[in-house]
């Protein structure tokens, strides 16, 4: 039976940064709106990984405006696209005063004296404009925004609730006549990991909120489910993509032989840590000549520049020293690496850090406009998984919470000026899913992931070449065909889902690779080889 979408709540996908502020924005305008996750927990998300900080202002902000404008777009090789960055620059720093300090009331570190907010510095940064919780920001903005969230009446959350497919007009609606009519995205087809059922959750408008891909490379800085979730979603929707082949490479994870990667914050070398080789010596100011200070310039200059030591020396990583500061302030500066790498054996205080480049951040994605509207009606996106123009071919280090912050402040608001000019869209009839009861066993998934994983670092990782991607290509192909077997035949399950969607996302960022053979900020293509 047809029913108007007037009463269900906006489906958010998605519970970080840019998830909840498109649920805040929309119940402070009194709408009512469903936020779930994949996880279990709804602080598991990217958001809770960063560790820096947030872009606030400066000492001088009109100054300041223009020197991040310039910092922005010199990270991102000058390929930006400007009204994103106005954007980020205008909104940003309200929508950090009302929201994160005056709403959530994130514990930001202050000054000695607490009254101003402690500033700090990071790589391609030409002023200290950023604000931080020790070394443990993500998590602490992601607590105090989910805390807030929970006061307000009209957010729900579900966790544990995995997005299949999108729900399309013009695939899920059993009468004909409305899947010949516009294509819109009316909700999603999602996985209770509880009851191991699929049901559908029906929405006036979705929002896409899923975060990055870090999970389909071996080494990567990110939680578990950045796997692509909504890039797939997007895609199979028929949503138009953007730079999916842009995937920024952190230089400094944690290394070590096995076991867990995890993010060094460039906030270290903000605060005077250097790199150095194993022979003791600051290989940078060889790699990167006529810098000041080669610590701090962008993220694909230094992942590159460590690149090549490791490719010159034959060394599995590199080091980052800041034992030159005094113990207790590297402590209390940075508890939460302190305690992390003492867990694996390293002293920080007494001796520099292993690390080596890692998959960090996607500078593509779905692609929006300003408001976080995507090319497919109903449908939204905001975040990492979308693609604004804001980074160009390179994210400048703290951006990435900011743009979180203000796209999912607009979706809320774009969402909520739409409900009330507009007539309700209607909720087609669907088919009920049919559920298969097959069974996989877990080696065969396991094994796919790390086909997957392996196959992504070693051929589609820091420095791309046409043998690399076309090998790659071959062996996604035959991957996904197998995955698709499984989808299609088992019972279903998040492990299953999830590699679904990631093998399809591999391919997309494999595909787009290979369109591109110019090298670009983040994107490095070897011209010397085939």
């Amino acid at each position: 039976m047809k029913s108007l979408a007037s009463s269900k709540p906006i489906l958010i996908i998605g519970s970080g940064i840019a998830g909840l502020s498109a649920a805040i924005s929309l119940a402070e305008q009194g709408f009512k709106s469903l936020v779930i996750t994949a996880a279990a927990d709804l602080p598991e998300t990217n958001t809770a990984y960063a560790q820096g900080g947030i872009i606030y202002q400066g000492d001088d902000p009109d100054s300041d405006s223009r020197a991040l404008e310039n910092d922005i777009i010199k990270a991102g090789a000058n390929v930006n696209y400007l009204p994103a960055v106005k954007q980020l620059i205008e909104e940003g720093p309200r929508l950090v005063e009302e929201v994160l300090l005056k709403k959530a009331k994130v514990p930001f570190d202050k000054d000695e004296n607490q009254a101003h907010y402690h500033l700090t510095r990071e790589g391609g940064h030409s002023a200290t404009r950023i604000i931080h919780r020790a070394d443990e920001s993500g998590r602490a903005i992601e607590e105090a925004l989910l805390s807030y969230a929970k006061t307000l009446p009209e957010i729900e959350f579900l966790s544990g609730a995995t997005a299949v497919n999108l729900l399309m007009t013009s695939f899920h609606a059993s009468d004909r006549s409305i899947r010949h009519g516009e294509a819109r995205c009316f909700g999603a087809f999602v996985f209770f990991q509880k009851t191991r059922m699929v049901e559908p959750i029906f929405s006036a408008h979705t929002v896409l909120a899923t975060g990055g891909i870090g999970q389909l490379f071996l080494h990567s800085t990110n939680g578990k489910f950045s796997r692509g979730d909504g890039i797939a979603l997007a895609h199979r929707a028929g949503c138009r993509l953007e730079n999916l082949e842009y995937v920024q490479f952190h230089p400094t994870t944690f290394f070590q032989a096995t076991g867990p990667r995890f993010l060094i914050s460039e906030s270290l070398r903000g605060e005077g840590a250097y790199l150095i080789n194993q022979k003791g010596e600051r290989f940078l100011t060889m790699r990167l000549p006529g810098l000041a200070t080669p610590e701090l310039a962008p993220r694909d200059k230094v992942a590159q520049a460590i690149h090549e030591e490791m490719l010159a020396t034959g060394a599995p990583c590199v080091f980052l020293s800041i034992s030159h500061k005094p113990a207790a302030w590297i402590k209390e500066r940075f508890p939460f690496i302190y305690k992390s790498c003492l867990r694996f054996g390293i002293d920080m205080t007494k001796e520099p850090i292993p690390v080596v480049p890692g998959a960090h951040y996607h500078c593509g994605g779905i692609w929006t406009d300003l408001s976080g509207r995507t090319s497919v009606a109903n449908l939204w996106a905001a975040g990492e998984v979308a693609c604004t123009g804001l980074h160009g071919a390179n994210r400048l280090a703290s951006t990435s919470l900011l743009e979180g912050l203000v796209w999912g402040s607009k979706a809320g608001e774009s969402i909520a000026t739409a409900l009330e000019n507009e007539s309700a869209p209607i909720i087609p009839e669907i088919e009920p899913w049919k559920s298969e009861t097959g069974s996989i066993e877990p080696s065969f998934l396991t094994q796919d992931w790390l086909t997957l994983k392996h196959t992504m670092w070693n051929y589609v990782g820091l420095i791309k070449t046409d043998l690399r991607l076309e090998r790659a290509q071959g062996i996604l192909g035959e991957l996904s065909r197998g995955i698709d077997q499984f989808y299609r035949h088992a019972a279903l399950s998040d492990e299953l889902i999830g590699l679904r969607h990631a093998s399809l996302v591999a391919r997309l960022v494999v595909e787009a690779s290979l369109r591109n053979r110019r090298s670009l900020g983040c994107y490095l293509r070897d011209e010397n080889s085939v």
